[in-house]
């Protein structure tokens, strides 16, 4: 859990699981505390929290010892593929509608089909941001190393991407809007690759907080082709 809206979450898919009678999760410690009216093993548990999210739960002894819940049966390839289904979906969606644009014109322009694979990013991106702006600002500031020192960056980023897609797509001042996307995203993907070196469990805000997913080489990828792309158009322009 990265943010009070994980908590939210998953306390009402708890409240909801038949024989539980209430539910009180906490983010600082994570923990969550149970209480039935039947017994609802920790299998059942986490098939139920694995349908919102990459959550799971251990049982925790009066001790303080703690033992691992059972596995859940599904492959390692199948469970990634599930956890970044979403923005697996909104890049092809993206490809797709950019080759259909160059297709339409009878001949295919490099610049054309970055500037507007990257004004369709841009937009997208900032729009699932915008759904939960306190919460995005919330989890972006536990990575970023800006909005860290400065919280208010993570309520203006949106914003940001939101007018470098805009300028994208109406080609707005190239030279300029390349700029800007080379320095954000290149201070971006620095606190990214420090969370990712650091091993820290925690959520990827790239999709705001509608979607959970985990900090990874993914989120560098996405950062850095950004980069890329402006690079390159920099150069080209």
């Amino acid at each position: 859990m990265s943010c009070n809206s994980c908590v939210s979450k998953i306390e009402n898919q708890l409240i909801n699981t038949t024989g539980i009678t209430s539910a009180k999760v906490s983010l600082n410690p994570p923990q969550a505390e149970i209480s039935m009216s039947e017994h609802v093993d920790t299998v059942k548990l986490n098939l139920m929290l694995s349908k919102i999210g990459n959550y799971s739960l251990q049982e925790i002894h009066t001790n303080g010892t703690s033992i691992l819940t059972e596995v859940l049966a599904e492959t390692e390839s199948e469970s990634k593929f599930l956890t970044y289904k979403p923005i697996i979906l909104i890049f092809v969606y993206l490809l797709g509608l950019v080759f259909l644009g160059e297709f339409h014109k009878g001949y295919f322009s490099a610049m054309t089909f970055m500037n507007n694979f990257m004004g369709g990013f841009f937009i997208t991106f900032s729009f699932f941001k915008l759904l939960n702006l306190e919460g995005f600002a919330n989890a972006y500031s536990s990575y970023d190393i800006i909005a860290k020192k400065w919280n208010p960056y993570g309520y203006i980023y949106p914003f940001i991407e939101l007018f470098l897609g805009i300028a994208f797509l109406s080609s707005f001042l190239p030279f300029i809007t390349n700029s800007i996307t080379f320095i954000v995203m290149a201070v971006s993907s620095i606190g990214v690759i420090e969370s990712v070196l650091k091993k820290n469990k925690i959520q990827c805000a790239c999709l705001g907080t509608v979607f959970n997913l985990p900090m990874s080489t993914v989120t560098i990828i996405e950062d850095l082709l950004m980069v890329t792309m402006s690079a390159i158009m920099l150069i080209l322009i």
